[in-house]
């Protein structure tokens, strides 16, 4: 069985913190949020790197970040782009958003060969994530149906108090395997616990702080890359017609489109560790404490690559 890689989705720029946040430094020697996330991948048994980041940044990218994990990693490139899109389709006048995280994944699909797991850039994730998802694929190749996994976390330990969030709140049935996934895109922390609005803030509905989440770590087989791809002509029917500007084709609805239809489940494995996250400027201190505390703890060495 091939080994399983990770796929790193780097090409977001950040509106809310207001640059590009997947660059911006928050180790003593440079490192930013995914050195960490990728180190962690690494000790779990993950030998190579895919990053997928815009055309543009490849230079800047690649001085920052790119060549210092490549003293680690295998680290390979894919690049999301707008016009990459099925034939016959075409960018809208007008369009500049990316078409969302499951063209991002799409955009390696020609590097991607075996079982790969895929995280954000600009989240923390924790060492314990790393080590389920890479077991998971190492032993679930598909049989009946398609084998995927995804971490879930405890939605009170991936909020900011800095603003709103957005993630999947899961539902499982008993034996851990995932039903549905809802996107709630205005999550906000307040006294009480955390609690959602859909329609700007006239109402809200509480949460549990032990719900689980998505936060973008999930592990798939190859063959969700030819599924998400198949899928990818509809989506765009519906999106030119409806929300030709903005609309994204996202990882989860292809995930729950595919468990609908049953021919794939998702196990959804835990992780007991904290999200750290540079949603919002007013993040990143936290985030740099919180890194240099786990450094001088010993969870990390001080220069990570050496």
């Amino acid at each position: 069985m091939t080994k399983p890689v990770l796929v790193v989705m780097a090409a977001g720029m950040g509106s809310r913190y207001g640059g590009l946040k997947q660059l911006d430094p928050v180790g003593g020697h440079g490192q930013v949020i995914m050195d960490y996330s990728i180190y962690d991948a690494r000790r779990a048994g993950f030998e190579t790197v895919v990053f997928v980041i815009k055309p543009e940044i490849e230079a800047q990218f690649k001085a920052a970040v790119g060549d210092r994990i490549a003293r680690g990693m295998d680290v390979k490139y894919a690049f999301q782009r707008l016009e990459d899109l099925p034939e016959g389709y075409a960018v809208p006048e007008e369009r500049v958003k990316p078409w969302g995280t499951a063209q991002a994944v799409l955009s390696a699909r020609e590097v991607v060969k075996g079982p790969f797991a895929v995280i954000n850039a600009d989240d923390y994730y924790g060492p314990q994530a790393f080590r389920e998802i890479y077991r998971y694929l190492s032993d679930h190749p598909d049989g009946e149906r398609y084998e995927y996994a995804m971490v879930g976390y405890q939605l009170k330990n991936t909020v900011t108090e800095n603003g709103h969030v957005a993630r999947g709140v899961c539902e499982e049935t008993a034996d851990g395997l995932l039903t549905a996934i809802t996107e709630r895109t205005h999550i906000e922390s307040t006294p009480a616990g955390p609690r959602y609005t859909e329609d700007n803030g006239q109402t809200w509905t509480e949460l549990s702080g032990e719900t689980i989440v998505s936060m973008n770590l999930w592990g798939f087989t190859r063959s969700f890359l030819d599924e998400a791809w198949a899928r990818f002509p509809a989506f765009l029917d519906g999106a030119l017609a409806a929300d030709p500007l903005k609309a994204e084709y996202f990882l989860p609805g292809v995930v729950s489109s595919l468990i609908a239809e049953e021919k794939a489940r998702v196990k959804v494995l835990r992780s007991a560790d904290k999200w750290y996250g540079v949603t919002y400027q007013a993040d990143k201190p936290q985030v740099v404490a919180a890194i240099a505390s786990m450094t001088e703890g010993g969870l990390y060495p001080d220069a990570l690559w050496g």
